[in-house]
């Protein structure tokens, strides 16, 4: 039985900019309230997060060798 390996086509920080995306499209559907306000903060968390893993990546991060 073989098993079933997927790649992932997308980056981290690249689904998690996506999903900011998503959940602000889907928070300008709603009325100012509070669902609005958490969709928007989830928003902001994944942008964070994806400048956070990129920031981390980076070559002035690295020790010297």
């Amino acid at each position: 039985m073989q098993q079933r390996r997927f790649k992932d086509v997308l980056t981290i920080p690249d689904r998690l900019i996506q999903e900011a995306e998503r959940l602000r499209a889907e928070a300008k559907k709603l009325p100012p309230g509070i669902e609005r306000h958490e969709l928007e903060r989830e928003a902001r968390q994944a942008e964070t997060a994806a400048h956070l893993d990129q920031w981390l990546k980076s070559p002035g991060l690295r020790s010297p060798q």
